[in-house]
């Protein structure tokens, strides 16, 4: 049966650590001279990830490793947010309202939504996470700074990266378990094993682009 990606985490175990990393592409040039600076930001940017599975006997292990090697290597995809950053910090973990994307032909680095709680202080707060798209068009963005909905329910985001594409007007907004699409580093898959039967495994994962 083929295999239909982007797949799903395993269940088994979270994991012990996640270094997820931001990076953009940003040239600068220096003058040997001066030392002054010509900085001219491009526009990639893009998540990647390092993710440790904590020690784990053979019989959930496997469900691990069986579902790094159902990547297929590099080729196939799977859904992937911070792991302690998918409830809100903000109000919109108790009252999320219904957001979505407010007025299409959207860029940049920012977002207008509405659909939320009115007059909200901290609906959300800097370093949380929102999701827009579904499946493999999911695409996950981390805001920056504070933010208070309007009398209307109607609040502005800034976001990192900046927005992928113009989302259509009213199209869902998830402020919870947010996630984005990712797919391996690397086309190997290894692990460790020790006699007394305990796996680990640790895998590279950047944003499919």
């Amino acid at each position: 049966m083929a295999e239909s990606y982007p797949l799903s985490l395993p269940t088994v175990s979270g994991f012990t650590q996640v270094r997820l990393v931001a990076r953009s592409s940003v040239g600068v040039s220096t003058s040997p001279f001066s030392y002054k600076q010509q900085v001219y930001r491009h526009p990639g940017q893009r998540w990647e990830a390092e993710l440790t599975v904590p020690p784990l006997r053979r019989e959930s292990a496997e469900e691990w490793l069986s579902f790094l090697m159902r990547l297929r290597g590099r080729f196939g995809t799977f859904l992937l947010g911070d792991p302690l950053g998918a409830t809100p910090r903000g109000t919109a973990s108790a009252t999320p309202g219904t957001p979505v994307v407010n007025g299409a032909n959207q860029t940049g680095d920012e977002l207008a939504i509405d659909g939320l709680p009115t007059s909200e202080t901290g609906y959300l707060l800097a370093g949380d996470y929102i999701q827009l798209g579904s499946a493999a068009t999911a695409r996950l963005y981390k805001v920056l700074e504070n933010v208070n909905t309007n009398a209307s329910g109607e609040a502005t985001l800034n976001i990192w990266p900046a927005l992928r594409s113009s989302p259509a007007d009213n199209s869902a907004v998830t402020v919870s378990n947010a996630r984005g699409v990712f797919r391996l580093a690397s086309n190997e898959t290894d692990w460790d094993a020790n006699q007394l039967g305990i796996y680990g495994t640790t895998f590279a994962a950047n944003e499919a682009l």
